[in-house]
């Protein structure tokens, strides 16, 4: 059964942060957890037609992570540097995407999840970026799409009996 669960990205004219905000059928430690453990976080990121592979993903307090995607025979690299993780609460980290031809255009991003009725879980990420230009640039980059895949694909293991 799918969700009815519709995923919300606000991104205000004029401002340099990003609100996604989307809820989940499962209990918070359990949604938590998806976005914790690498090989759970492999099986729900990024749109359906891409092949993601995470060359590390070290998701603790001080930790970082790398990962690929490979579509129509292109590759493309994402890293960041996790600054802390409280969990089943927040994890705080950094966001750069390594195909742009001006390196540093780092976002900070921190995902919180809250605890609903009914063992369900609201993830409020938000990202804030070192201007409107690189905002909007992520949102004009088809950044949606792999979005709701991924919590589309994040559902499906939470159908499934993730656990």
């Amino acid at each position: 059964m799918a969700s009815n669960n519709k995923t919300i990205i606000t991104a205000e004219p004029g401002r340099q942060e990003l609100f996604i905000v989307r809820e989940f059928e499962a209990p918070r430690e359990l949604v938590f957890k998806a976005f914790a453990t690498p090989a759970l976080i492999q099986k729900w990121l990024g749109p359906r037609d891409v092949k993601i592979t995470l060359d590390y993903y070290k998701v603790e307090t001080n930790g970082a992570y790398r990962y690929t995607g490979e579509s129509c025979g292109m590759s493309f690299g994402f890293r960041g540097v996790i600054h802390e993780v409280t969990a089943p609460e927040r994890i705080i980290q950094t966001f750069e995407f390594e195909g742009l031809p001006e390196k540093g255009h780092v976002s900070m991003e921190t995902a919180r999840f809250e605890a609903l009725p009914n063992n369900r879980t609201r993830v409020i990420i938000q990202s804030i970026f070192q201007s409107v230009a690189d905002r909007d640039g992520l949102v004009q980059s088809g950044m949606e799409r792999g979005v709701i895949d991924s919590h589309e694909r994040l559902d499906e293991l939470f159908e499934a009996g993730l656990e």
